[in-house]
């Protein structure tokens, strides 16, 4: 199972050998802890739900709490379930660390993008600016929206204002130039989705 949870540190680079440059995002991968196990008998599919991110007991409502304890397994803050072919090969209260990958592999990134707000088409869209003149009074908007009377309404899907980003991204074909299990580091090449302290998961590529 190549996939694991982690914690996006930032961006940095570092130099080969020959005194190439290059960029890295840092994440701080694991240790995730198994907390349950799903098979196809009693679920209907094979999988392993995972837990990332310590938390306080205090902070854990009862229902939750039950559900660690009932594995007793240390209180996680982040669950996830990534499926296996056979979930027997894991066992509860089992730690994953960083090293389920190794330099030169390809991993997809999946995390939440920076938020930013409400936007206009310009900068959401890349739409063209209108004049600069004098009088133009036609700078920053978008310009028309549907034909009159036929269909007299706007389509769905068009291109307007609203929401930027905080949004579900996936990035493909990242490589990972470095692995440290010791502090749990990976570093892979580029930028990945989400802010500073963002949690993203990390998977084997579909495209490799």
């Amino acid at each position: 199972m190549k996939n694991i949870i982690g914690r996006k540190i930032g961006m940095t680079q570092i130099f080969q050998e020959n005194g190439t440059v290059i960029p890295v995002t840092v994440v701080e991968a694991g240790p995730m802890v198994v907390v349950q196990k799903k098979t196809a008998e009693l679920d209907g599919y094979n999988a392993i739900q995972v837990g990332f991110g310590d938390i306080k007991e205090k902070r854990m409502n009862k229902p939750m709490k039950g559900h660690f304890d009932k594995g007793n397994v240390q209180y996680k803050k982040y669950l996830k379930e990534f499926k296996v072919d056979n979930p027997d090969e894991f066992e509860i209260g089992q730690e994953i660390y960083a090293d389920v990958f190794e330099a030169g592999d390809f991993v997809d990134v999946t995390g939440i993008s920076k938020g930013k707000g409400t936007q206009g088409v310009v900068k959401r869209h890349g739409f063209g600016r209108g004049r600069e003149t004098h009088g133009s009074k036609f700078h920053r908007m978008p310009g028309g929206l549907s034909a009159s009377a036929t269909p007299g309404r706007v389509f769905k899907g068009h291109r307007m204002m609203g929401r930027m980003g905080n949004e579900k991204v996936t990035v493909q074909n990242l490589e990972i130039v470095r692995v440290d299990k010791d502090k749990n580091l990976i570093l892979i090449k580029g930028a990945i989705p989400g802010p500073k302290k963002g949690i993203v998961t990390i998977k084997q590529t579909v495209k490799k």
